[in-house]
């Protein structure tokens, strides 16, 4: 019952949300984030628990500002994702701004692959739908399986539609496809600084450990792709701000562990850079860090 309610709600964001007029929408998104704010769930909790770890010195109440701050960035995200369908290409191209894009462009144009690869910051969906309209690049992309199995459809289906190429995160295939995309010259975007499982690699993320995905720098390692870290975060106007750092190459000397080790934590460190200037607009209501994953239950 609890899986087809979800469906439902997301069905309708879908079906209404990108029906009202923009000022309407923005507001429900507000007043939403809000009203889950001060009920203090679990989710915002957890939301606070780590941004502690990102502005240490941060006192209760500039946490529970950063937090009401963070809850209206997750929802503009979903304000907008639930809208992106509408939204034409002059509409996309002028809500985003990326900062040092050329490290992007100059990737696309070499045909070496490109491996793009971000933390849960802003809305990387209408990142990606800039990538695809303003840069004319299709990409390749891969999502995780959802509960019930039609969110899943819907959030394939919704990704699909505005130009991506969506894999199912299960198994090696997805690996393999990614692959041959870049061998091909193509882009893969990956959402990276969250991987809770065996394969996890182990980094350290605002002086604790953490686990981040090895995809990227593996990809990079057997393709001979480039390999960027991007940011992303709002301002105080309409558009959305991203930058693209400095690539992360691979190491010279070292055993394939140990390069793929020293690549991931140097992205870790790049979206500690973004995380540090932006807080608020990373959406992590989820536990990270393993000291987190080792409380004990009440």
């Amino acid at each position: 019952m609890k899986e087809r309610l979800t469906d439902a709600l997301y069905g309708l964001g879908w079906s209404a949300v990108k029906k009202l007029p923009e000022p309407a929408a923005t507001g429900l998104g507000r007043s939403i984030a809000d009203t889950v704010w001060k009920r203090r769930g679990k989710g915002v909790l957890r939301l606070e628990s780590n941004l502690a770890r990102v502005v240490p010195d941060a006192g209760p109440e500039r946490l529970a500002e950063l937090s009401q701050a963070g809850m209206r960035s997750y929802m503009r995200y979903w304000m907008e994702s639930f809208r992106l369908p509408t939204w034409d290409r002059e509409r996309v191209r002028r809500s985003v701004h990326i900062n040092d894009v050329h490290r992007l462009t100059d990737g696309i144009a070499s045909d070496r692959g490109v491996v793009l690869a971000l933390p849960h910051m802003a809305n990387y969906d209408l990142a990606g739908v800039w990538v695809t309209r303003a840069l004319d690049t299709p990409f390749t992309t891969v999502a995780e399986r959802l509960k019930p199995e039609s969110l899943y459809d819907r959030f394939v289906a919704y990704r699909e539609s505005l130009g991506m190429e969506v894999l199912p995160h299960v198994g090696g295939s997805a690996f393999g496809t990614l692959a041959r995309r870049l061998r091909e010259g193509g882009l893969v975007c990956l959402v990276a600084d969250r991987d809770l499982s065996a394969s996890g690699i182990e980094v350290k993320f605002f002086g604790e450990t953490a686990r981040m995905p090895a995809g990227p720098a593996l990809l990079a390692q057997q393709t001979g792709a480039l390999l960027l870290p991007v940011t992303l975060w709002y301002d105080d106007t309409d558009v959305m701000q991203g930058r693209v750092h400095p690539p992360i190459d691979v190491p010279e000397t070292g055993t394939r562990a140990e390069k793929t080790s020293a690549m991931t934590q140097a992205l870790a460190d790049a979206y500690a850079t973004g995380i540090a200037e932006h807080p608020e607009d990373w959406h992590m209501l989820q536990r990270l860090w393993l000291a987190d994953l080792e409380e004990p239950r009440a």
